[in-house]
């Protein structure tokens, strides 16, 4: 089981003619999702332009829904998780300032894309438990051994395994 701490909107992208009807098409794959994998999952929108006074939870087994308050944007909403919980958590987002905020708490980081490929092919129930076709690759860093995966590579190995 894992913990996945998610930026909504990150992930469905802002380019929808409803975007109510695309974030609701999000809750209920991830709610399938988390079902069949026993994750526990938090997806986290912004709520910071048309939200309301105080964030919104909405918990539904494995899955909570977060609706930052107005004027707070869902990046703040996932630092704070992220600085007060014990748990280890696999931060999905794309944007560079979350995913560096993740890798320094020491928590494993993913772009939306990767996770949207381990999501569909879960939910098609195919390569379940499997990360073949991903290719990991030694950064280019100065000295070291070059055949050896950097500390975040490591760490996001170990949450695609865990997806």
């Amino acid at each position: 089981m894992a913990n996945i701490l998610i930026d909504g909107y990150n992930l469905i992208g802002i380019a929808h003619d409803n975007l109510e009807k695309a974030r609701n098409d999000l809750i209920q794959k991830l709610r399938s999702y988390s079902k069949l994998k026993k994750h526990e999952i938090i997806l986290v929108f912004d709520g910071w332009k048309n939200g309301r006074k105080d964030e919104t939870k909405i918990k539904t087994a494995d899955l909570t829904v977060i609706y930052s308050r107005l004027g707070e944007k869902a990046d703040l909403t996932i630092k704070k998780k992220l600085s007060s919980s014990n748990k280890h958590w696999i931060v999905v987002s794309s944007d560079r300032e979350i995913s560096d905020y993740a890798s320094k708490k020491d928590h494993a980081a993913l772009s939306s894309v990767e996770f949207e490929e381990k999501l569909y092919s879960a939910l098609d129930n195919l390569n379940k438990d499997s990360i073949d076709g991903y290719i990991t690759r030694p950064s280019a860093r100065p000295g070291g051994n070059p055949r050896k995966l950097s500390k975040k590579q490591k760490k996001k190995l170990q949450a695609l395994r865990k997806l």
